[in-house]
């Protein structure tokens, strides 16, 4: 059975450049959202055990969607993509619950490491 994963982000390329890093043979079926709550509304649909989440986005940002996960104890493991690579930020997205951060554009070489380090791929 095919592993539902979730790729946020408000721009169509970004989404369109994770799709294309993902592993060829990592078996899932790929659902998008364009912001936080179309995100939070396709976890509650059970498309989202990986979620790749931006942080920048209008509306519901990241942070907020990395709230809500929290506040309601909903349970995927949130991998977060984005072009903010301060400290604080990945520090911050950490602290809310996300498991990993990748710096966008996310490439196969910087997301394979990441899905094998923690046990989602290979």
């Amino acid at each position: 059975m095919a592993l539902p994963i979730l790729v946020v982000d408000d721009s169509a390329l970004a989404r369109k450049v994770l799709t294309k890093a993902l592993p060829e043979d990592w078996d899932v079926e790929v659902f998008y959202a364009s912001n936080g709550v179309e995100a939070l509304a396709q976890y509650r649909d059970g498309h989202a055990s990986v979620m790749f989440l931006d942080l920048t986005m209008p509306g519901m940002n990241g942070y907020e969607v990395l709230d809500v996960l929290k506040q309601e104890e909903l349970n995927t493991f949130v991998i977060v993509v984005s072009a903010d690579v301060q400290t604080e930020a990945q520090e911050r997205a950490k602290a809310a619950g996300a498991m990993a951060f990748i710096q966008k554009p996310v490439t196969r070489e910087k997301l394979l490491p990441v899905l094998k380090e923690y046990g989602i791929y290979g």
